[in-house]
C-alpha cells in the first residue's frame, strides 16, 4: 500500500497484519480523490475507523491542512503513528484511540470539512455512528462524508439531517457521499443527485 499522489507520492505504508483486515483498495482510494479534486487543499479531515491511516494521509499528501485519525485498536493506532512518521506529517496529524461504535463520539475541538468512514463491512457501523448525538456538529459548512461499505450493504436514511447525493460502486465496494441537508445547513449547496455531481468547495 502506497500514497498515490502529492507530496508523499509513492511512499510505502506499514500495513496491519491479520486475515480480517480489509484496507481500502488503491482503485477505490484513487476514485475518492479524483472525485474530490484539487480542492482538498487546506481542508480539515477526520478519518474514522482509520486502519492504517491511508485515507487521511493521502489527503495530507494532497495538501489538506490537518487530519485526525480515530481507531479503536491500539495496535492499529501504533501503525498509524508509524505511517504518520514515515510521511513526516506529525505536525498536521492527531491520533485518537477510541471505540466509535460502543462509546459516544470523542471530543473534537474543531469541525471538519471532510470525513472518511471506512468501517468493517456488514456490521451496520455506518448507521450507528452517523446517528450518534452530536455527529452533525462535527460538520463545517459545506462538509462532506464519504462512507465505504460492502456492495451488499445499503445506507439509505441516516439521521442527523444528512442527504445522500452521490454513490459509486467498485467491484465489491460501494462509496457513498453524504452532506448536511440543505434545509438544515444555510451554507449547503445545490447539487443534483447524479453520479456526475461535482463537489462545491472541493473544486
Amino acid at each position: 500500500m502506497r500514497i498515490i499522489s502529492g507530496a508523499c507520492r509513492g511512499r510505502k505504508l506499514v500495513q496491519i497484519q491479520g486475515k480480517d483486515i480489509r484496507p481500502t483498495s488503491d482503485r477505490a482510494r484513487e476514485a475518492i480523490f479524483n472525485i474530490l479534486g484539487p480542492g482538498i487543499r487546506a481542508k480539515r479531515v477526520l478519518d474514522m475507523f482509520a486502519g492504517t491511516g491511508a485515507l487521511g494521509l493521502e489527503a495530507l499528501s494532497r495538501g489538506a491542512e490537518s487530519a485526525v485519525f480515530v481507531e479503536a485498536a491500539r495496535s492499529s493506532c501504533n501503525v498509524i503513528k508509524q505511517n504518520i512518521d514515515l510521511c513526516r506529517m506529525a505536525d498536521q496529524a492527531r491520533i485518537i484511540c477510541h471505540d466509535l461504535v460502543n462509546a459516544s463520539l470523542p471530543v473534537f475541538h474543531q469541525p471538519f470539512d471532510l470525513i472518511f468512514m471506512d468501517p468493517p463491512y456488514n456490521k451496520g457501523y455506518p448507521e450507528q455512528v452517523l446517528g450518534k448525538p452530536g455527529f452533525s456538529e462535527l460538520l463545517a459548512p459545506g462538509a462532506i462524508i464519504i462512507v465505504e461499505q460492502s456492495a451488499k450493504e445499503t445506507l439509505n436514511n441516516p439521521v442527523n439531517s444528512l442527504d445522500k447525493y452521490l454513490e459509486k460502486k467498485y467491484s465489491r465496494t460501494t462509496l457513498t457521499f453524504w452532506r448536511k441537508s440543505a434545509t438544515d445547513d444555510k451554507d449547503a449547496y445545490d447539487c443534483p443527485r447524479t453520479e456526475n455531481c461535482h463537489l462545491p468547495r472541493f473544486l
